[in-house]
C-alpha cells in the first residue's frame, strides 16, 4: 500500500524518536518536500524526526518546512536570524534533540539517505562511536560533484585533513554522518562552531580518538539550488585545521585574520612595487599600496572570516566606508612607520612589510569591535 507524502501516518506520541536527522540548509526550499519523502521511505520502521535548521533563507525554505510540519509531526524547523554557517546550524539542531542518535545530512539531496539504517545499525551494535558516509571506500562514489574543479577542491581538502586526523578516514570532508547524542553533547563545548566541515571539528575535538565505521555512499548530482563548496570554504577549512593544531590557543577568527593578513601583505608589496615601477616615490607608493591592501583585506574578511555574518547590499558599502575611515589611523601609522624605517635604510621590502603588519593588526581590532559588531 502506498503512502502519500502529503498525508503521512501520524507519529505515535508514546514512541519518542530514536533518531534525529539534522538538515542544515540555506535556499533549499525546493528540496524540503523531497527530503522528507526520502527519509520516510528510508527510515520505515524506525522512530525518527527531522530538524531543518534554516539560516533565514530568502527563498522561503522555512515556509516550506512549516507547511510540511503542519502535516507531519516528525518534521521540525529552526529558523536562525542574524547568524549563519553550517557547523553552528548542526550544533543547534543536534542540541535541540532528545533522541538517542543524531544524523547529519545535507539539504541538497546529494547524500544517500538509504544508508541511514546501515549507519544506525552500526552504532546500535556498539562497535563504533561514529558512522560516516564515505564516497571513497569500495562501493562509494563522488560522481555527483558538479565538475572537475569541485572534485579537485574536495580531494585537496581530504588530503590536507588526513595529515591532521587521529584516526584513519577516507572521507573527512563528508557532511553525512551519525553518532550517539550523548557523545555529541560531550563534544559540543569543544567545537569551534565555524565553517562548513563539522565532521573534522568533531574528530579533532574528541579527547581520545573516536572509533569510526565508514559506510559506502553514492554522492548524487544536485537537482535544485546551488553548491556551497568553493575555494573560500577550503580557506575556512585550513583555518579550522590550524585552530585544532594549535589546541585552540588562538581563536579561529584570529587565525583567519592571520591568513587574510598574509595575503594582504603580499597585496601591499605587489602594489608598492607597482607604484615604484610607474615612477612614484616611496611615500606615495606605500600610501597607494596601503589603500589597496585595506580594501582587499575588507573583502576577504567579509567573504571568509565573517562568512557566517557576511555584510551584504547597502550594509556592505557602509561597512567598507567605516572600515576605511577608521583604518585611516592605522594607515597613517602604516605609512609613518614604513617611511621611518625606509629613512633608516631598511629598504623597500622590509619597510613595506613592517608598515603592512601594523595595518593588519589594526584591521583585526576594527573588524572585531566596530565593522561587524553585533552581527
Amino acid at each position: 500500500m502506498s503512502v502519500s507524502v502529503l498525508h503521512p501516518p501520524a507519529a505515535d506520541p508514546a514512541r519518542p524518536a530514536e533518531l534525529t536527522v539534522v538538515v542544515p540548509c540555506y535556499n533549499e526550499r525546493a528540496n524540503v518536500a523531497p527530503m522528507i519523502a526520502r527519509l520516510s521511505a528510508a527510515l520505515a520502521g524506525i522512530a525518527w524526526e527531522v530538524v531543518f535548521v534554516d539560516d533565514d533563507s530568502p527563498d522561503g525554505t522555512t515556509d516550506a518546512v512549516r507547511e510540511a510540519a503542519r502535516r507531519d509531526p516528525r518534521v521540525r524547523g529552526l529558523r536562525r536570524v542574524g547568524r549563519r554557517g553550517l557547523a553552528s546550524a548542526v550544533i543547534e539542531g543536534a542540541l535541540s534533540s532528545s533522541a538517542d542518535y543524531i544524523a547529519v545530512i545535507d539539504g541538497d539531496l546529494q547524500h544517500d539517505e538509504t544508508k541511514l539504517p546501515d549507519m544506525l545499525a552500526a552504532l546500535r551494535a556498539g562497535g563504533c562511536d561514529l558512522a560516516v558516509g564515505s564516497r571513497h571506500v569500495e562501493g562509494g562514489s563522488n560522481a555527483g560533484l558538479a565538475n572537475s574543479w569541485r572534485r579537485r577542491l574536495s580531494d585537496g581538502g581530504i588530503k590536507l585533513a588526513q595529515y591532521s586526523l587521529p584516526v584513519k578516514l577516507t572521507d573527512p570532508m563528508s557532511g553525512f554522518f551519525m553518532l550517539p547524542r550523548p557523545l555529541f553533547e560531550r563534544l559540543a563545548p569543544r567545537l569551534t562552531g565555524q565553517g562548513f566541515k563539522i565532521l573534522l571539528d568533531l574528530l579533532l575535538s574528541a579527547p581520545a580518538p573516536l572509533r569510526v565505521t565508514e559506510v559506502p555512499v553514492l554522492f548524487h548530482a544536485r537537482q535544485a539550488g546551488e553548491s556551497k563548496l568553493d575555494v573560500l570554504v577550503l580557506m575556512q577549512f585550513v583555518g579550522l585545521l590550524a585552530d585544532k593544531t594549535l589546541g585552540g590557543v588562538l581563536p579561529l577568527r584570529f587565525i583567519s585574520f592571520a591568513l587574510v593578513g598574509a595575503i594582504g601583505v603580499g597585496v601591499n608589496l605587489g602594489a608598492l612595487w607597482l607604484g615604484r615601477g610607474v615612477g612614484l616615490g616611496f611615500g606615495p607608493a606605500q600610501t597607494l599600496a596601503t589603500i589597496v591592501a585595506m580594501v582587499g583585506n575588507f573583502w576577504l574578511n567579509n567573504a571568509v572570516t565573517y562568512r557566517d555574518q557576511r555584510l551584504r547590499g547597502p550594509a556592505l558599502w557602509r561597512g567598507l566606508v567605516l572600515f576605511l575611515a577608521v583604518c585611516s589611523v592605522g594607515a597613517a601609522a602604516n605609512v609613518g612607520i614604513a617611511k621611518a624605517l625606509f629613512a633608516e635604510r631598511f629598504g623597500w621590502t622590509l619597510s613595506g612589510m613592517a608598515g603592512a603588519a601594523i595595518g593588519v593588526v589594526w584591521n583585526y581590532a576594527v573588524s572585531a569591535t566596530l565593522v561587524w559588531r553585533g552581527r
